[in-house]
């Protein structure tokens, strides 16, 4: 599944895809991956663009409930509120997992379900990032690709502490342990930046879940986002990561930061519409 959208900001505009593929072991799709870009005459304008990707688990279903509930729940509380992205973004999320840890008290099927969740927000040229869990955020700029996102993991935790190296965990049991996840617990502590970190025109932007970075080393996944625009780079990173095995729900975002061309910027407007995917919603502009 993929879409492709683009949206303005104070100077600089956003243009993306999203993909989200099964992979090759996997029978159902836990993942939800959710792009808005509000049009010009949208009310949701002002508060900018924003992506997300969630990787659920849980067993049987509950993980592509747990994901699609989180997405719907994330999108929706950022947008009612008229507030700075930081506190939008952290209400989003504790709101969000308290939808989760309700539906899943009240659902024994469901018991035990969550996910992972990473946002990007670009809102007056500045780039915010929420985050729980191991779902990833990177920028690429200047040739380089930098992780924005911190995997809330015990082998990354490890190294953080400077317990452990990297080096001396390949391939070490833990890698998969998820120290944090939306609606595993009653409270959680999200990753939310308070600063919003300034974007330059050429910038590229990349969420995805552990299903690609998991197989794909940060120098492939440079490489290709250098080298294809955002909805052939999508393509290309899920082929890299079926090749590799495919051994998880894989899913990408890929956005490309531009200065808006003259015809751009003297004809910025839009409407946004929503289209349903796979039981959540994904927004992308007419």
């Amino acid at each position: 599944m993929t879409r492709a959208a683009d949206a303005g900001g104070a100077d600089l505009r956003v243009k993306g895809a999203m993909l989200t593929d099964v992979g090759r072991v996997r029978a159902v799709n836990e993942d939800t991956v959710v792009f808005v870009a509000p049009g010009e005459r949208d009310p949701e304008a002002k508060l900018g663009f924003l992506a997300l990707v969630a990787d659920g688990m849980g067993g049987h279903a509950a993980g592509e409930v747990a994901s699609a509930l989180a997405a719907e729940v994330v999108r929706r509380v950022y947008y009612s509120l008229d507030s700075m992205p930081s506190l939008s973004l952290r209400t989003a999320l504790e709101t969000a997992n308290r939808a989760l840890y309700d539906y899943a008290a009240e659902n024994a099927e469901c018991s035990g379900m969550g996910t992972t969740c990473s946002v990007l927000v670009v809102r007056d040229d500045r780039l915010w990032l929420a985050h729980v869990g191991d779902s990833r955020a990177y920028i690429f700029r200047n040739g380089e690709l930098t992780q924005l996102s911190e995997d809330q993991t015990l082998h990354a935790q490890l190294v953080r502490d400077g317990i452990m190296t990297a080096e001396s965990l390949v391939g070490s049991p833990g890698a998969n342990v998820v120290l944090q996840a939306l609606g595993t617990r009653r409270e959680i502590a999200p990753t939310v930046w308070s600063e919003g970190l300034p974007l330059q025109s050429g910038d590229r932007l990349v969420l995805c879940s552990d299903g690609l970075s998991n197989l794909a080393t940060d120098a492939q996944i440079a490489e290709i986002v250098a080298s294809h625009p955002p909805r052939d780079a999508c393509s290309a990173l899920i082929d890299l990561a079926l090749a590799a095995g495919g051994y998880d729900n894989i899913s990408v975002g890929v956005f490309a930061v531009e200065a808006p061309t003259p015809r751009q910027a003297g004809n910025r407007v839009g409407a946004t519409r929503v289209i349903a995917i796979s039981g959540t919603e994904e927004l992308a502009r007419d």
